[in-house]
């Protein structure tokens, strides 16, 4: 039984060697796919750190870039404020507003506000038996006229007035005297004497070249504040304004007027209207009552027209007329003529033998009565007028009294040429516009 069991030993001398190496093929699946992971592992976080390392260097990069930028600007900022500063004292520009062509308002003031005045004089009421002294207040402004230093403002504010007195800008008042005035424009000139010295007069240019939207500037001395300064557009041109007296009654009508959303208060009438370059193109003359925004002002063309001949006699008699009374066509104008024309000026009636013609059948339309079959007038010297307002503006700014003129006119339901012959308004006041 023992022989059977010492074969068994030998070998197991030589089996041991052989036994080491069974379980390694059985560990060695195991460890050979933990290398690959091993690798890709170590690829990611190699991708990953060098991605960190570009942003990181981009960012320093990009911010080094910046702030050389930014200091270079510091740089030439420090360099402007540099120039400021005075005795070692470092000073800051005031932020000055600009507008238009780079045009600073507070220097516009300051050139202009000497020029500009206040007008007060005491106007008697009669109340039946009584009298009331009533006291009013307006602007006006400097200028020359004829080689003379002259004080221009609205006829309104002088009108019928006594006791009238200059205030300047400085505070010195002084008497003032009316030299000549034109009820019709609403223009009046005063005179003082001596003027004070140091005030540049202020220029008119024309506002022929107005256009909507420009910007304005009026000042004046609203409700007695002196030298308040407002500013504005030129909303309209070519306005017809119709005034009213100080009893209520109907006061004259004034065509070709400057209609601006610049602020107009009791006090303004008669201050200036100027552009941005300081220059006159108007004389703040009303607004309407309870309105924001919708003023009026006489253009600087009808005072460089009138100014001249004001100072030199007293008076302007040149305001031209067709000694008509009519209204702006309608569409229901129109109809009620059998015309196709819906724009234009009707004439109603014809106050002179000028070569227009009045109409003769009346008509109600919405209440209204109208008298039709007269010229419907549209246009003069080859001018489109489209309404009263177009009629009297180029009848101001082109005609004379006296002059013949050609008029376009639609008489019969036919286009027809007419020659008219302006009249003066004076002549017909009171029974034509």
């Amino acid at each position: 039984m023992e022989s059977p069991g010492i074969p068994q030993f030998p070998p197991q001398v030589p089996s041991i060697p052989p036994q080491q190496p069974p379980p390694q093929p059985s560990e060695q699946p195991h460890e050979q796919p933990r290398e690959p992971k091993k690798t890709r592992r170590f690829s990611t976080l190699l991708v990953v750190g060098i991605l960190l390392v570009g942003l990181v260097a981009g960012g320093f990069i990009g911010y080094s870039l910046s702030y050389q930028n930014l200091n270079s600007k510091l740089n030439n900022v420090e360099n402007q404020l540099a120039g400021y500063s005075q005795n070692g004292t470092q000073n800051y520009p005031n932020a000055t507003y600009l507008l238009g062509g780079n045009v600073s308002l507070s220097s516009l003031y300051s050139d202009v506000k000497s020029s500009v005045v206040v007008i007060q004089d005491v106007v008697i009421e009669q109340l039946g038996f009584l009298e009331e002294y009533v006291q009013q207040q307006g602007s006006g402004f400097i200028t020359d006229v004829n080689s003379r230093t002259v004080i221009v403002t609205n006829n309104h504010v002088v009108l019928d007035a006594t006791n009238i007195t200059v205030t300047f800008a400085d505070g010195s008042t002084d008497v003032g005297t009316v030299i000549g005035s034109d009820s019709q424009a609403d223009l009046a000139v005063l005179s003082v004497n001596p003027m004070p010295s140091g005030i540049t007069p202020l220029t008119l240019v024309s506002s022929n070249g107005l256009q909507v939207g420009d910007p304005v500037v009026a000042v004046g001395s609203p409700y007695g504040l002196q030298g308040t300064l407002t500013t504005g557009v030129i909303s309209a041109l070519g306005r017809t304004l119709t005034e009213s007296e100080s009893d209520g009654s109907q006061g004259p009508t004034i065509p070709d007027c400057i209609q601006t959303s610049t602020p107009i208060n009791p006090g303004n009438s008669g201050g200036p209207l100027l552009t941005y370059s300081g220059y006159v193109v108007g004389i703040t003359t009303a607004a309407v009552s309870d309105s924001e925004g919708l003023g009026f002002a006489i253009p600087s063309a009808t005072l460089i027209r009138e100014l001249s001949t004001i100072v030199s006699t007293g008076t302007y008699d040149n305001h031209p007329s067709i000694g008509t009374t009519g209204v702006d066509m309608t569409y229901q104008l129109a109809a009620a003529m059998g015309v196709s024309e819906t724009s234009g000026y009707l004439v109603e009636s014809v106050s002179a033998s000028n070569g227009l013609k009045g109409g003769n059948t009346q008509v109600q339309i919405e209440g209204q009565t109208y008298t039709i079959g007269g010229d419907i007038i549209i246009a003069i010297n080859g001018t489109s007028i489209a309404n009263t307002d177009g009629l009297l503006a180029y009848l101001e700014q082109n005609t004379l009294p006296g002059q013949t003129v050609n008029f376009s006119v639609i008489r019969d339901k036919q286009p027809q040429t007419v020659q008219v012959t302006i009249g003066n308004l004076n002549q017909v006041l009171g029974t034509s516009q």
